[in-house]
């Protein structure tokens, strides 16, 4: 680029390029180069100055303009040039105008301020305009002066028009003076009296004999113009009732003319309650529900059965703990709400034409451990699908962290760098949906519907070509690292590859896209993609995901630093190409942005079955919890497609609320205000302590100020090292990492070179970095549990910040679930098992984190969240009951009366109603419904008991447990996992169960037929019972059933159950036996002579 001795600097928070002359001769030239030039707007030539010079309007580009489109321009028009789009600066000799920045000169304060033409009463005003014009409104024209004053200065010679309206009278030969449609209506809104006086509105001069095209009037360009100028003016006026506060008392802004703000200023994002017809009978409900469990308890309390007194106390004691659980999950759904965004006003906002979009930079994090159980196939479906984003190349940068270091993973990925050079592309031209490749052509829909363009057939096909060549060469690798070789694995340049010790490695970082150049093969630009294993040494806790994902906050930190991060897990590919537009609309709002610490997007799935026997989907959780959750502080962070602000992940609190200032009656003198000046002085020593811990963000700031001298190698005296010693015990020992900390907006810092940056990189993802560190406990994700989801969620909420959950119309990510039964309870024994580590930490939300900014419905969720498997124990307690009532004859209600028939059937209405008015509002099916209740019960009855036990062992007695990996995909065909039966102790709980409620109604239903029909009326309640039971552990009986060819589980199932209720029979009633009457004695005939 030539810039003929001219300089480029630039502001890229600010989105500004100067072009400053270097010397005297550049500058020089620069301008005589304009010398006999032609005004480009109305064609005359460019005057000369009195030193000598040619006119210059634009210091930036040099664009040749003459003064008098130069001061038309600033007061009537975009004030903008119009080659390079650059603000018009005040030059000498000119007025001043609205906007114009403060001047020290004091040189040409008559042009400035038009002295020469103004009233010398209105000379204060007009130097105070800037600043009183802050907070008018529309009605803050020129100076103040109001319509009949602008009017009467209008030369009478030239008529005026206004927008949208003609003037009939108007002749043609007559010249018009375009006056914007606010300054006639203008107000003086001053505190003070000021003379009213008449304004010049200078007229552009024109010459009658030429056209009026000359000047730009009527043509398209020049209404191009005024579109682009009454833009111009709606923002401003935006910005102003923004500043100005636009309270209802405020008579600047109810003017009804008022221009309606421009798209761009309005709000990202918005909360859609829901509908009232729907959310008031709901509560209603819930309120209703609690006092019949009142009346319920309240009978069931005064009427014990003393004949099975164990039995009704135990049924008593679980009843209680479920209504405590019912209330601790109900409450947080109190007040749901849903969110809408808005992408076409963030693309105006922060992506204007001409100019590099101003979007925030993204870090994405893909997590992987064993390629066998995580196929590298789906995690290169991952990566592309992040490639391929609808964002901004060179605001992405794609981490892959490989926990397992192994080369399949790392081989794997050098052949999707390759394929993205092609798919990515492709993606892009013709915007297809979804960015994955395998679920993209595995779409059972006709892709030539409304594709009439030749050229997407024949790239479509040749790219699925591709694709399934390069299957085959990722398959390939999948079968060469199924053997081992005895030395390990050697890279192509024949060293041993690094990992070949999965527990005794060094760090490893190779950037595959990003860099040298690499494009795709349109030549664009590619997001930067990033593989990473961090060091693993013998004698480490590495804690598991948890330190991985802490090791790529480390190391994004110095090669990147993106303000925000988001992580997937390596199955769940971006399904919505503008998800990241989607959480940019909250992470990026003006107004509430800055006190959001994540979006969370729920989570979708491929590849279950439609029934959903394991309830995999989670539907009830996605729609209707974290809706609920979503209108009090944030949903729960889930562990993946979850958008960070890397701020919140270091652990600083939220940044303090600003209340507005109240309001004071001006009608009193001020010490007639005695409680409201008594308030006033008793306030802030009530609060310093608040202040304190809000403000300490702003400290730590400051603070780390200090670090970034040592970093740059200035003499620190001992007491600026102090903070530097404080947070290298927060933040570890990289004085890079620390320096990056202190960017709010991302970027990374400046000064280093390739190799010190690579040698940081190294060594923030070193095993012992996080030693003496703050990393894992008040940083980062938080250590403590197989669960680190929660527990991150948890530490950003009590640190004062809120969550998002953002439910885009296409799923943002989708993912692959475990249907196989065994895996499915495997892996909600993980997440049990969680809970209960943190249930029995220094974290549990029941004793920790009060006093700060943890709302109390809130602290209810995550209460429940982690307390959930204690619920284990009273429902299996609860769930033998009926078996043992049919085994014993006995029940654990007495004889009902009729008002107790009134509560027990008001409390089976109520549960129905609520269950119906959540399906309503939250837009459940009655089937996702359904399966929920019926997995509760078989999660609850087997790994939620297994996770307490194993959590007692690992918090009491030291007994660790392993983490196992969910398989991420089956080889064998559609839904082939679904049928496959795979044993565990898991299963042993939940079997016992059934098959003893199925013995109980066997026996109970065949002392019934013995005994006549005065037993059957005591059996109805018990067999309900029972069949409530097994009607929930259906699914469970199901998967033990496997796949049977031709006969449906159903009735395998009721055909053993009327077998053996028949066999009982034929025992029971055993027609040989005598029942009274004549008696039989043996023969005594001896037959066998």
């Amino acid at each position: 680029m030539d810039t003929k001795g001219r300089l480029i600097a630039g502001s890229h928070n600010r989105n500004e390029f100067v072009l400053i002359n270097a010397d005297e001769v550049a500058r020089v030239t620069s301008v005589k180069e304009l010398s006999g030039q032609i005004c480009q707007i109305c064609g005359d030539e460019v005057e000369v100055t009195d030193d000598g010079e040619p006119f210059v309007a634009c210091n930036e580009c040099a664009f040749p303009v003459c003064r008098p489109c130069y001061e038309y321009e600033r007061r009537e028009g975009n004030q903008a040039c119009p080659q390079c789009k650059t603000r018009y600066k005040r030059l000498k000799g000119s007025p001043r105008v609205e906007g114009d920045e403060e001047e020290d000169d004091i040189d040409d304060l008559e042009n400035e301020f038009d002295i020469a033409n103004k009233d010398p009463n209105s000379l204060s005003e007009a130097m105070l305009y800037p600043h009183l014009a802050v907070g008018r409104g529309s009605h803050a024209n020129g100076y103040g002066n109001t319509g009949s004053d602008l009017d009467s200065s209008v030369p009478t010679d030239i008529p005026l028009l206004t927008y949208g309206q003609e003037d009939a009278g108007i002749s043609s030969d007559k010249h018009a003076l375009i006056i914007p449609p606010f300054i006639s209506r203008g107000k003086k809104v001053h505190p003070v009296p000021f003379t009213d006086s008449p304004m010049s509105a200078n007229p552009r001069p024109m010459d009658p004999k030429k056209d009026l095209a000359v000047y730009g009037y009527g043509t398209v360009a020049w209404k191009e113009r005024m579109e682009d100028w009454r833009k111009k003016q709606n923002e401003r006026l935006q910005v102003i009732k923004h500043e100005g506060g636009g309270g209802k008392g405020d008579d600047e802004f109810d003017d009804t003319d008022l221009p309606m703000m421009d798209e761009g200023r309005q709000p990202l994002s918005r909360k859609l309650p829901i509908s009232s017809s729907k959310i008031n009978p709901y509560r209603m409900i819930i309120v209703l529900r609690i006092v019949i469990l009142c009346l319920f308890f309240h009978y069931r309390i005064l009427h014990p059965v003393y004949e099975a007194y164990g039995l009704w106390l135990t049924s008593v004691i679980c009843e209680i703990w479920f209504a405590a659980s019912w209330i601790l999950d109900q409450f947080p759904k109190w007040c749901p709400i849903v969110r809408e965004t808005y992408l076409d006003r963030l693309s105006l906002r922060y992506e204007k034409d001409g100019k590099p979009s101003e979007l925030a930079s993204i870090d994405i994090y893909v997590s992987t451990v064993d390629p066998l159980k995580e196929p590298p196939l789906i995690t290169a479906n991952t990566v592309l699908s992040i490639l391929a984003v609808d964002y901004p190349v060179d605001k992405v940068s794609c981490y892959v962290s490989d926990d397992g270091a192994a080369m399949l993973t790392f081989e794997a990925l050098s052949e999707t760098s390759e394929f993205a050079r092609k798919w990515v592309p492709f993606c892009k031209k013709f915007n297809i949906e979804p960015r994955a490749p395998e679920w993209y052509f595995a779409l059972k829909v006709d892709y030539l519907k409304n594709k009439v363009d030749p050229t997407f057939v024949r790239e479509r096909r040749a790219m699925k070509r591709d694709y399934e060549e390069f299957k085959v060469r990722i398959n390939g690798l999948v079968a060469m690292a199924q053997k081992v070789p005895e030395d390990g694995w050697t890279m192509q340049d024949g060293t041993p590859w690094p990992g070949n010790n999965v527990r005794d490695h060094p760090g490893m970082i190779q950037v595959f896209l990003g860099q040298n150049g690499v494009r795709d093969l349109e030549g664009n630009e590619l997001p930067r993609l990033v593989y990473v294993s961090r060091e693993k040494r013998p004698g480490f806790d590495h804690h598991k995901k948890a330190g991985a994902m802490n090791a790529l906050v480390r190391v994004s930190a110095i090669i990147s630093n993106a303000p925000y991060i988001l992580n997937v897990d390596c199955d769940h590919y971006i399904n919505n190409s503008k998800a990241l537009r989607e959480a940019m609309c909250f992470m990026m709002d003006p107004i509430s942005g800055k006190r959001i610490c994540y979006v969370q997007f729920p989570q979708r799935f491929d590849g279950i079955d439609r029934h959903d026997r394991y309830s995999n989907r989670n539907v009830v959780f996605f729609d209707i919890n974290m809706k609920g959750l979503d209108g009090i502080q944030g949903p729960i962070y889930v562990g993946t497609g979850c958008v960070f602000r890397r701020q919140a992940l270091y652990g600083y609190d939220a940044p303090a609320k600003k209340k507005a200032p109240r309001r004071t009656c001006n009608c009193l003198p001020k010490w007639c205000c005695c409680c409201c000046g008594t308030r006033k002085k008793t306030k802030p020593k009530t609060s310093d302590k608040k202040k304190l811990k809000t403000k300490d963000t702003s400290k730590q700031i400051h603070a780390l100020e200090n670090i970034e001298e040592g970093i740059e190698g200035i003499d620190n005296e001992k007491s600026s090292l102090m903070p530097q010693v404080k947070f290298e015990k927060k933040f570890g020992q990289s004085p890079a990492f620390i320096a990056s900390t202190l960017m709010e907006d991302g970027g990374v810092p400046g000064g280093g070179t390739s190799a010190s940056l690579l040698k940081e990189a190294i060594h923030v993802i070193s095993c012992g970095y996080e030693d003496k560190s703050e990393w894992g406990k008040e940083v980062g994700w938080i250590y403590g549990s197989v669960t680190e989801d929660i527990l991150t969620g948890f530490k950003m909420h009590c640190h004062g910040w809120r969550s998002v959950y953002c439910i885009p119309k296409r799923p943002a990510f989708k993912g692959s679930a475990p249907i196989n039964l065994s895996d499915r309870l495997h892996q909600v024994l993980r997440w049990a098992l969680g809970s209960v580590e943190i249930l029995l930490s220094r974290h549990c939300p029941i004793w920790y984190g009060y006093g700060c900014g943890l709302k109390w419905l809130e602290r209810f969720s995550y209460i429940n969240s982690v307390v959930y498997p204690l619920t284990s124990i009273p429902l299996i307690a609860y769930c033998t009951l009926p078996a043992v009532c049919l085994l014993t004859g006995q029940f654990i209600v007495p004889e009902l009366s009729n008002y107790a028939s009134i509560i027990f059937m008001a409390l089976f209405i109520s549960i129905a109603a609520t269950g119906i008015l959540e399906m309503q509002w939250g837009g459940v099916g009655i089937h996702d419904w359904w399966r929920n209740e019926q997995f509760w019960v078989i999660g609850g009855a087997s790994s939620h008991l297994f996770a307490l036990f194993q959590g007692l062992l690992k918090v009491l007695a030291g007994v660790n447990t392993n983490f196992t990996v969910t398989s991420k995909g089956g080889d064998d065909g559609e839904f082939s996992e679904l049928y496959l039966f795979k044993w565990t102790s898991l299963l042993v709980p939940p079997l016992t169960l059934l098959i003893i409620n199925i013995i109980g109604v066997v026996v109970g239903i065949s002392d019934a037929i013995n005994n006549g029909y005065d037993s059957w009326g005591p059996l109805i309640g018990k067999l309900f019972f029972a069949f409530w039971v097994i009607v929930h552990l259906y699914p469970f009986l199901k998967g033990l059933m496997g796949k049977q060819d031709k006969v449906p589980t159903i009735i395998i199932v009721w055909s053993i159950l009327l077998s053996s209720i028949l066999s009982l029979l034929w025992v029971r009633i055993n027609p040989f036996l005598d029942k009274g009457g004549i008696v039989l004695e043996v023969c005594g005939l001896n037959c066998d002579d």
